[in-house]
């Protein structure tokens, strides 16, 4: 999604990106109202495989109608629809996901949010608040304020430190959140001077619930 404001505004400036790191931040969200027409297609073909033609059919349309109504919820209410592009955030999110996100409220250890960054938007987890001190070792364990993560969203094995090119330990900077992608390896985020923390100010929403594909319904 492009958005209006410069979402590197308040960022602490870097580096220009590299080619390679250019490329992870293309791991963009775009507002989506509905799956594409080919995304339907692959659905349907998928579930009339499994179970006959009559259960695509319906299991089609019952989808459609989920995300329709996502999208209606969307405009009326404020609540966005994302769809992921990218795999800074796999295994809890993959390229293709439509998730909804909702705006307000707090923002905490371990939420998902959608932020803007250079007129895109991205998503990463929220590891630390303001005042908080951040520390990653070598083999990429992360720890806060002295106590180590328990991150079981990361897939086995798929703990590094990535890109970093801060000092660490870290202090968060008062009014902002350190932010990290779950596939530690590839994600750019807060660990580096080119993103850097992120304000409140940047957050266009908390990612709530994913909508499509139809096998992955369910909150986040």
């Amino acid at each position: 999604m492009t958005t209006s404001r410069d979402g590197a505004s308040g960022v602490p400036k870097g580096p220009s990106a590299s080619p390679r790191r250019a490329a992870h931040l293309r791991e963009t969200l775009a507002v989506a109202v509905l799956p594409t027409t080919d995304q339907v297609r692959r659905e349907y073909e998928r579930v009339r495989r499994q179970h006959g033609r009559g259960r695509a059919a319906k299991n089609a349309v019952a989808v459609l109608g989920i995300v329709f109504a996502a999208s209606v919820l969307g405009s009326l209410l404020v609540f966005p629809l994302f769809r992921i592009y990218g795999d800074s955030m796999v295994p809890t999110l993959s390229e293709g996901d439509v998730v909804l996100a909702t705006k307000g409220g707090d923002i905490g250890t371990g939420d998902l949010v959608a932020f803007s960054y250079n007129n895109k938007s991205l998503v990463k987890r929220v590891i630390a608040g303001p005042g908080d001190w951040v520390d990653i070792d070598e083999a990429g364990n992360v720890s806060v304020n002295g106590q180590p993560m328990d991150e079981p969203y990361l897939q086995a094995g798929a703990k590094s430190k990535g890109q970093c090119d801060i000092a660490l330990p870290y202090q968060v900077p008062e009014g902002r959140y350190f932010v990290m992608g779950d596939h530690r390896s590839v994600s750019v985020d807060s660990r580096t001077s080119q993103v850097g923390c992120i304000s409140a100010d940047q957050v266009e929403g908390r990612l709530a619930l994913r909508v499509w594909p139809p096998s992955g319904l369910g909150s986040l």
